[in-house]
């Protein structure tokens, strides 16, 4: 950088809060798009977590009826974890244009839990295409409940009402 020009020194500072702008962005549009869409071999479970590892979706197959209550919800979160590691992964790779020794990085690393168990996580689940963002359900507010049927007699008008409110 030349301390006489300052117009250099503007136009590499400009040229630098640009490329920051930029990878922001990409960061952000990114970060967005890191789901995670697991299904466990046996096709009982698909679960589908979002980049802060929050559950998304979940499907359940025709086999999960045959687990038994206690194995479905096993295999459901066995499942969910594998799928927020993988989010998880996904994220770190984002931050690796920022540099792995950053403080951001890091601590996206550290997130990441441990395998409990070395296992080979190909022979318990597929990776699933990211299925298209489906909209929630709209739900529609409860209909005003209705007044009682009038019973009996119509009453009759009383012109002595009128007296005490003029409006």
């Amino acid at each position: 950088m030349n301390p006489a020009n300052p117009t250099q020194w503007v136009e590499e500072y400009e040229a630098k809060l640009a490329d920051l702008k930029k990878k922001s962005e990409d960061l952000q549009e990114n970060f967005a798009a890191s789901t995670a869409t697991v299904t466990s071999k046996d096709g009982a479970v698909t679960v589908t977590v979002g980049p802060n590892g929050g559950l998304q979706n979940l499907v359940l197959g025709h086999r999960a009826v045959e687990l038994g209550a206690p194995r479905l919800t096993a295999l459901i979160l066995e499942t969910a974890r594998h799928a927020q590691k993988q989010a998880a992964t996904k994220v770190l790779e984002i931050f690796q244009p920022l540099g792995e020794g950053t403080e951001a990085y890091q601590m996206v690393a550290d997130s990441i839990p441990a395998d409990e168990e070395e296992v080979d996580e190909t022979d318990a689940y597929e990776e699933v295409e990211e299925p298209a963002p489906v909209a929630p359900p709209v739900s529609r507010p409860a209909a005003a409940p209705q007044p009682p049927p009038v019973r009996g007699r119509p009453r009759a008008n009383d012109d002595d009402d009128d007296d005490n409110q003029p409006w």
